[in-house]
């Protein structure tokens, strides 16, 4: 056969591959090119639907899908206070940055006004557990938080407990109510404890994405003792617990066994955190919630209880999990137990006197 009869009767079936080859390349192009547009107005108008409901920003859901507004930096109003000097910083006498650079909160470290001007229109989610006896505490702990706790800023005190009919009537500022939600209680104060977690995803989902900015949770058995305010926001922030801040990693009480989800070998972890006060952007607590959650079950169906429950499942969430602002032991104490350091300035939130065994019984 000669060439030109070769290309002759073969060049349909060429030209024919060259125009499917084309079509195919021009569609797949077409569909990676969607994807990101697609994406974009998935969370535009998910931010724009959540905005709409009850006219508030909706929390950003992390660095690469938060909705524009509230990725935005807020301006602030023309002010006056004192200049920060590079060459002279406010604290030498503690740490005030980690190795991933998140700041850790100290007083002095910060100027209020500026902080209360860039939080101005958020609203701050406070979740306690008032479960079985625990419930004689909400008194104080609602009224030192009046007195102290996120003063001139719009605050939701989220009450759950199994005993609706004992919380106390406590007047509120402008701007801040309580909202009570009833939950189940369990034998044991181990259970209470360890549903924690199950209870802040199960409720983030439900209502706390749609209602708050960012969510504090906190100890109900302790009080306010001074300022607590906007200082301590951030997407997802951690305290320095009061017994073990100066401790070597070794000292820390992780679960090292490990055939717990919570396992932290003796050569790893930064800090150890208390999970008396954490929280964060309700988007990244309820992340931390579910995965904490989900690895008590896995403890559970392996027949291990983690060594300090919710604790340790948080320490191990927030080793992989940086928290983008520390707070210093100051937000955190024991006054009977651990006496004030002189760089210890202020004791802000501060364990209340109690005997565990009559108030963990039923």
């Amino acid at each position: 056969m000669e060439l030109r009869d070769f290309w002759g009767k073969s060049s349909k079936s060429w030209l024919f591959l060259i125009l499917l080859f084309v079509a195919s390349f021009g569609f797949y192009s077409n569909v990676f090119n969607w994807i990101p547009r697609w994406r974009q107005r998935e969370v535009s108008q998910s931010c724009e639907a959540h905005h709409l409901q009850g006219q508030r920003e909706s929390p950003p859901l992390s660095e690469g899908d938060c909705c524009p507004d509230t990725c935005r930096v807020p301006r602030v109003p023309r002010m006056l206070y004192p200049k920060a000097h590079v060459l002279q910083p406010t604290r030498v006498d503690v740490l005030l940055m980690t190795p991933w650079f998140a700041p850790i909160i100290w007083d002095g470290t910060y100027d209020s006004a500026i902080l209360n001007a860039q939080f101005k229109n958020t609203t701050i989610g406070v979740v306690v557990f008032a479960i079985k006896k625990y419930v004689v505490f909400l008194k104080l702990f609602l009224e030192t938080a009046e007195k102290y706790f996120m003063v001139g800023h719009r605050v939701i005190y989220y009450i759950l407990t199994d005993r609706p009919a004992d919380v106390p009537q406590i007047p509120l500022q402008e701007g801040r109510r309580v909202v009570i939600l009833q939950v189940r209680n369990y034998t044991r104060w181990q259970d209470v404890v360890l549903h924690r977690m199950e209870m802040i995803s199960n409720f983030s989902q439900q209502r706390f994405l749609h209602e708050v900015d960012y969510l504090v949770s906190a100890d109900i058995d302790m009080k306010f003792s001074d300022h607590v305010g906007v200082e301590i926001l951030s997407s997802l922030f951690g305290t320095l617990h009061p017994g073990f801040y100066a401790s070597d990693r070794r000292r820390f009480t992780y679960e090292r066994r490990p055939l717990s989800q919570a396992y932290i070998p003796e050569d790893e972890g930064d800090f150890y955190y208390a999970a008396a006060l954490y929280g964060g952007s309700v988007a990244e607590v309820y992340r931390l919630a579910t995965a904490c959650h989900q690895a008590t079950l896995i403890d559970k169906a392996n027949g291990i209880e983690a060594v300090w429950h919710e604790e340790s499942h948080l320490n191990k969430y927030l080793l992989y999990h940086k928290p983008t602002k520390v707070l210093s032991p100051e937000y955190v104490w024991d006054e009977r137990m651990l006496r004030k350091p002189p760089y210890l300035r202020r004791l802000r939130y501060v364990a209340v006197p109690k005997n565990h065994a009559q108030i963990r019984s039923r």
